[in-house]
């Protein structure tokens, strides 16, 4: 495919057809993102989103993340399969409990569900190991996800995203195509992306330099906290001390040369390049501590 949103788009297409008639929800978390067309959309958990898109399509529910009992309680006969994300990025860099996605797939497996994890921001190494449902699964073991989308780091810039499916569960021919899929310039982006990512253990390197980057945030005046995998994390900030919000301190370090998001009222998300050096990271730790009111 050509992108997050499609790969997203390619797993609910999956669930339908595992479900059968009469069973095609799909059960996703609050805060969760998904993408941005119809489906993935009222996928995406971030409610506030839906407003000026509706009628949206039916067949979507949201729980509470990291919230198992919410999620039993939601699942009933009309549902196919639940989407998470092992860490959600534009929720807030939230990452999933120690035992949450071993008891989802517990739930999937008694309610005969597909698991689904959107890996498309999280994929690739971003969170210390090539995907983030290896944190919670022995990715040479039997226990897995059914679904796993990808995009983003797939192509480093070339548009291309991906499904995985076991194969009990996957397309047979004629079921799902796009005009761009697959065509030869962005699959051989992609595998030269993975020979190289391969070659320099870009997992190793995104565990290595989050490791860092979290403790030495630590270390910054009004950062309260740290969260995160891998090069995927947040910095909640004092917003009350500093009389700024999240949004307002990304704004002032992009103008200072370093690029962050407020992912929340109070979080900034910090998702530097996997080969980030520590000089790149010393660079970005003085220029938030003069943001925030630190000493030079």
């Amino acid at each position: 495919m050509n992108s997050g949103a499609e790969s997203i788009e390619g797993a609910i297409k999956l669930a339908r057809k595992n479900g059968g008639d009469g069973r095609h929800v799909v059960v996703s978390a609050l805060k969760s993102f998904h993408g941005r067309t119809l489906a993935t959309l009222h996928a995406t958990g971030k409610l506030e989103m839906h407003g000026a898109f509706q009628p949206l399509p039916d067949g979507f529910r949201h729980v509470p993340y990291n919230d198992i009992e919410a999620l039993e309680g939601a699942i009933d006969s009309s549902c196919a399969a639940v989407l998470l994300e092992a860490v959600q990025g534009e929720g807030g860099v939230n990452v999933a409990d120690a035992d949450y996605l071993a008891e989802v797939r517990s739930l999937c497996d008694k309610h005969n569900l597909l698991m689904m994890i959107d890996e498309v921001q999280t994929g690739l190494g971003r969170t210390g190991k090539w995907f983030g449902w290896q944190h919670y699964f022995d990715p040479e073991g039997d226990v897995r996800p059914d679904v796993v989308t990808m995009a983003k780091a797939l192509g480093n810039g070339v548009p291309i995203g991906a499904i995985w499916a076991k194969k009990e569960v996957a397309f047979t021919a004629g079921e799902h195509a796009t005009t761009f899929g697959g065509q030869p310039l962005a699959a051989s982006a992609a595998r030269a992306v993975l020979r190289t990512m391969e070659a320099i253990d870009a997992p190793q390197m995104a565990k290595s330099a989050g490791d860092e980057l979290m403790g030495k945030l630590l270390t910054v005046p009004h950062v309260l906290d740290a969260r995160g995998l891998g090069l995927l994390i947040a910095a909640e900030i004092d917003t009350a001390a500093i009389g700024k919000s999240a949004g307002e301190v990304a704004l002032s370090c992009l103008e200072a040369g370093l690029v962050v998001n407020g992912v929340t009222a109070s979080a900034l998300r910090l998702a530097p390049p996997l080969n980030v050096s520590k000089e790149h990271i010393d660079e970005a730790i003085q220029i938030l501590t003069n943001v925030l009111g630190g000493e030079s």
